[in-house]
């Protein structure tokens, strides 16, 4: 169990902190937007600093983000971003995938493999700066394996959270090796790995999920659907809850069928800031 130090100070995080607390405050004031100049004050920055910072990690002015952040935006992408997705079966068991500048190439384990529990397997781990908080990667020679937030939990619980899943694999600190893949991942800009850790059901879903183009959203039926399991619903919500590889395999997106944020491994703020996020990156980018 690590009890290492997380860097929290670095520009990422520290403007997800600011967008953390933006929340919150929004959260509290959801029948009336705020203006630029209370949100700013409540926060104890200058309007003109707010707005730099806040603009630098979402890409659009606090108050066009207000809009994304209100509990009926997940209703409205339903409406009017719903994708339907290809049947897995189709795509196979390996692939690629294209998000912003970003290639993702990702290959999943021998259902053998899962059963023997990571055994055999040195996972490298290490805490990283991102744009939703300290982010805690995993991965093997094959690619990354574990993408996790810190949330509301310590970062021992992160972690031991994450390696209770490859309870007999080897845990090596280092960030080093891993940091290529990571940097390119939280950048959205390169090439990275992914090494798909599940049973096969799990992997199914997680690749149904690598389907979803970004500032689009589903929902667990259609990936129930999609996987030819149509009555599995539960399952699905299930699988894509137990997805380790957070924000590039996108569980985010996947939302009940009346429009409710469903739930997130680690915390619905973290989904609703990214839903909210990357609908500014798509209307500023489209």
């Amino acid at each position: 169990m690590p009890n290492d130090q997380i860097p929290t100070d670095t520009n990422r995080s520290y403007h997800y902190q600011v967008m953390r607390r933006a929340i919150d405050l929004i959260d509290q004031n959801s029948d009336q937007p705020l203006a630029l100049e209370e949100l700013a004050a409540q926060m104890g920055l200058s309007p003109a600093h707010f707005q730099r910072t806040f603009s630098q990690w979402a890409g659009v002015s606090p108050k066009r983000f207000q809009q994304y952040l209100t509990l009926g935006h997940a209703k409205s992408l339903l409406s009017e971003r719903f994708t339907t997705l290809e049947t897995a079966s189709s795509v196979g068991l390996s692939g690629t995938s294209r998000l912003h500048d970003l290639f993702l190439r990702w290959e999943a384990m021998s259902p053998g493999d899962y059963a023997r529990k990571g055994a055999g397997l040195i996972i490298r781990w290490g805490w990283f700066d991102g744009p939703f908080g300290p982010t805690l990667a995993m991965g093997t020679d094959r690619g990354l394996c574990g993408l996790a937030f810190q949330g509301d939990n310590s970062a021992a619980d992160a972690f031991d959270d994450m390696a209770r899943r490859w309870p007999e694999a080897q845990y090596l600190k280092d960030a080093a090796t891993i940091a290529p893949w990571v940097d390119a991942a939280l950048g959205r800009s390169g090439e990275t790995r992914l090494h798909l850790m599940g049973a096969p059901f799990q992997i199914k879903v997680w690749e149904a999920l690598l389907s979803i183009p970004e500032g689009r959203v589903t929902t667990y039926g259609e990936i129930a659907q999609s996987i030819g399991s149509p009555k599995a619903v539960r399952a699905v919500g299930t699988a894509v809850g137990r997805n380790p590889i957070g924000w590039l395999i996108p569980c985010h997106r996947a939302l009940r069928k009346t429009g409710g944020l469903g739930g997130y491994h680690w915390g619905l703020h973290v989904k609703r800031a990214m839903l909210a996020y990357e609908t500014a990156q798509y209307e500023t980018n489209s």
